[in-house]
């Protein structure tokens, strides 16, 4: 195992120990139970101080990737048989479509790593603390992006992203803009996808009347997603509507695209006032729902949905950790056509 620091290189020098043990270990270059230098004899020969070293090993010891034996030094560990991964998942928040996605994830991976979960809740500052804890503690960093658009946020999360070297990164369910590098990555294209779904529902364009959107202020990506409806209404010539809440004035042919969760006041307010109008649902009224999960095929019936898929994208995430290969992926999106459109 030869071991070369470069000074003014981007990462610190405790770093570049550890990521060059790391490659040593996993190449073959650095034998399973094989004794490396005692911290003295590295500092000695690199010529750096003690304490760089023992941050260093002080960090592989924690990663399972060399073992302290008592008075002895520290040895190599078995990379077949005593290392798995370290993952941290970063999610914004523990939905129902994440945990589809975690147990996809999971499942994939066959306990064939250490995974840990933390919620940043969309807060840059609690992201930041995060990182701060953890960024030399894991092999792999999965992570949701989902942060407020604004250029101030956004410059704060380039630059939070940028601290996790790209072969440990792997974000989840956006693509962030602006930030080059070979990082991993399984997203969906808000704008784009939303057009191409609600292409696929075309059957039942001649139906359609009117399609009125209804999403909340807050919703993070309802203008990305806005585009795209305008897009596919105006290539089709269906007049649209957006809205923050649901209409007193429902009639035949509305088709309403519903941008927020499945299951929450806003759908309930919409299918009682439907009733209420003495409309049927998926005969006189649609009605689509944005992201899927199992809970619709019950939803009035059968709930027609446009959705990214959320299992797919946990697949992937996990072959990519296996393979050691991260590219970027687009994650399918498509229209589940079901009784309610």
């Amino acid at each position: 195992m030869k071991i070369q620091i470069d000074a003014s290189g981007k990462d610190p020098i405790y770093k570049q120990l550890v990521t060059q043990v790391e490659k040593a270990l996993h190449a073959g270059k650095l034998k399973a139970g094989e004794q490396i230098p005692s911290m003295n004899e590295l500092a000695a020969a690199l010529d750096i101080s003690k304490e760089t070293v023992k941050k260093s090993y002080g960090i592989l010891v924690d990663k399972g990737v060399i073992v302290p034996k008592q008075g002895k030094g520290f040895y190599a560990a078995d990379v077949n048989t005593d290392v798995k991964p370290q993952i941290l998942v970063l999610f914004d928040k523990f939905s129902v479509y994440k945990q589809i996605l975690f147990n996809a994830f999971a499942e994939k991976l066959e306990g064939q790593a250490e995974i840990t979960i933390l919620n940043h809740n969309q807060s840059i500052d609690l992201l930041e603390h995060y990182l701060d804890d953890n960024l030399d503690r894991f092999d792999y960093y999965i992570l949701a992006p989902h942060f407020p658009l604004d250029a101030p946020t956004q410059a704060k999360v380039v630059k939070q992203l940028a601290r996790i070297p790209f072969r440990k990164l792997i974000m989840l369910d956006r693509l962030q803009p602006h930030f080059p590098g070979q990082y991993g990555a399984v997203y969906q294209d808000f704008e784009n996808d939303i057009y191409q779904g609600l292409t696929e529902g075309l059957g039942a364009k001649r139906r359609t009347r009117m399609m009125r959107v209804i999403t909340l202020p807050m919703s993070l990506y309802g203008s990305h997603i806005k585009k795209g409806v305008k897009r596919f209404t105006t290539e089709y010539d269906i007049p649209v509507e957006f809205l923050n809440a649901v209409p007193e004035d429902i009639r035949p042919g509305d088709t309403f695209l519903v941008l927020n969760s499945q299951l929450d006041a806003g759908l309930v307010a919409l299918a009682r006032q439907i009733q209420q109008a003495g409309l049927r649902i998926g005969e006189d009224v649609f009605i689509v729902s944005y992201n899927e999960s199992d809970m619709n095929e019950l939803v009035l019936g059968g709930l027609t949905t446009v959705s990214t898929d959320f299992r797919e994208m946990g697949r992937l995430a996990a072959e990519m950790v296996l393979s050691h290969h991260l590219t970027k992926e687009h994650c399918p999106f498509h229209m589940n056509r079901r009784r309610t459109f």
